[in-house]
């Protein structure tokens, strides 16, 4: 017998993401050939990406290249590249420059993007947080927003540049409100001449009866507490109905602004079409006990891109630590069945608790009986997020920020190479401004 007649077989795993990566390392020293596609070239913890939208952070601290990760693991490779479709029956992955990716084994860990709701004419409207760049355009629109209204002596132009407006209170909607408002009524409170960046209006509206819905009715009340505190301007039960270039129409309230920033639905990137596999209403992919696909026993689907219900029949949540547990499993499991061992039991996920921060040292914190509000909270959230960070270098570039932040109320990422011109901007101008 000799390699030839029996290669290595081959697995592909798309999606760099939490789930994607566990896979990946989950495999290390098995008798196989892997290969990471994902569209950027980095790892990116998404839990502290609204830090990075607002200023507090930047860009390399929350996210590490996945060739620095997977260099010392012998068996997988990198591969930069856009996935456009799989030829299940084939089991070949289509790329965007035309050429295939053969495989003996498939892991889809693609994610979710926002939807609207079958509005999509929205989006063009509204910023949204997913990525990096995502993150960039936001920090460049919030900072580029008090350097704009500094210029006019209009005071509509001014209030409309200064009103921000986050739609969905589940944690990233809640994050960013909160950060939002500090950076307003805070970091930014002296910097300028001609305007108070106080005045600054944060609305966060939700359809729903409640912020945080996912977390214990007590620690969803504090939450709302927290964020009025906070000056914003809290909407529940208060469905949004029309967004335009000037504004948005939530509940019978109409809202004139340009930063629109949608925290709401969320529905599974098309992996399921690639597959034939049968998709929930979010286009999720339905899968089995052990993360596989039916009918189709080579390919498994993890993290936001899969439906799994747990013994209940209740979807398990669109959480991180879902997704690394699964791909850990997954991996763990074509290890066996590379190696010819015994399949490990059925996935089971082991629920470590839910956390949500509101601004500077204010959290909520669900650990199973356990639940902490607070500054007690937020110690929680801070040490529990940095440990998560993958590396050294983001942990303590992460911790130096975040205590500039606490002690001077200063954020270390707040330059602007050139800021937008932005249509609320009129020709009229404070004397002596060019």
């Amino acid at each position: 017998m000799n390699q030839a007649q029996f290669p290595r077989p081959k697995i592909v795993v798309i999606g760099a993401g939490f789930g994607g990566m566990a896979a990946v390392k989950a495999l290390a020293g098995c008798d196989a050939d892997i290969t990471l596609v994902d569209r950027t070239n980095h790892h990116l913890f998404q839990p502290l990406l609204y830090q990075v939208a607002t200023a507090v952070l930047s860009p390399a601290d929350i996210a590490t290249a996945s060739r620095v990760l997977l260099r010392d693991q012998k068996n997988a490779q990198v591969l930069m590249s856009e996935v456009v479709g799989v030829d299940a029956d084939r089991q070949r992955v289509h790329l965007a420059e035309g050429e295939d990716l053969p495989y003996d084994h498939l892991v889809l860990a693609t994610g979710a993007a926002y939807s609207f709701f079958g509005h999509d004419e929205w989006a063009k409207h509204t910023q949204v947080l997913k990525t990096l760049d995502d993150a960039l355009a936001i920090r460049t629109h919030l900072l580029a927003a008090f350097e704009q209204a500094e210029q006019s002596n209009d005071a509509d132009t001014v209030r409309r540049l200064l009103t921000f407006v986050v739609i969905g209170a589940g944690p990233t909607g809640v994050e960013l409100a909160g950060t939002i408002a500090e950076l307003a009524r805070t970091t930014l409170a002296k910097d300028f001449k001609h305007i108070d960046p106080r005045m600054a209006r944060v609305v966060l509206c939700e359809s729903g009866d409640r912020v945080l819905k996912a977390f214990p009715e007590k620690l969803s009340a504090y939450a709302k507490g927290a964020l009025e505190r906070l000056g914003i301007d809290v909407l529940l039960d208060q469905p949004v109905s029309e967004i335009d270039a000037t504004g948005l129409k939530v509940g019978d309230l109409r809202i004139d602004t340009g930063n629109i920033l949608w925290c709401a639905g969320t529905a599974a990137r098309p992996a399921a079409g690639w597959v034939g596999a049968e998709a929930a209403s979010n286009g999720a992919i339905k899968v089995l006990p052990d993360c596989s696909v039916p009918g189709r026993p080579e390919v498994f689907a993890i993290g936001d891109v899969s439906r799994f219900e747990d013994v209940s029949a209740v979807p398990l949540p669109s959480l991180a630590a879902v997704a690394k547990q699964q791909g850990a499993y997954v991996g763990h499991l074509l290890k066996a069945r590379i190696a010819g061992a015994a399949a490990p039991a059925a996935f089971r996920y082991n629920d470590l608790g839910t956390m949500a921060v509101i601004g500077r040292a204010h959290a909520i914190t669900h650990l199973g009986r356990l639940d902490l509000t607070g500054f007690i909270a937020w110690l929680a959230w801070s040490l529990v997020h940095l440990m998560l960070l993958v590396d050294f270098r983001s942990r303590l570039m992460v911790y130096v920020n975040w205590s500039w932040a606490w002690f001077t109320r200063g954020r270390g990422a707040r330059l602007l190479a050139a800021a937008p011109v932005s249509p609320a901007i009129v020709a009229r101008k404070l004397p002596g401004h060019p």
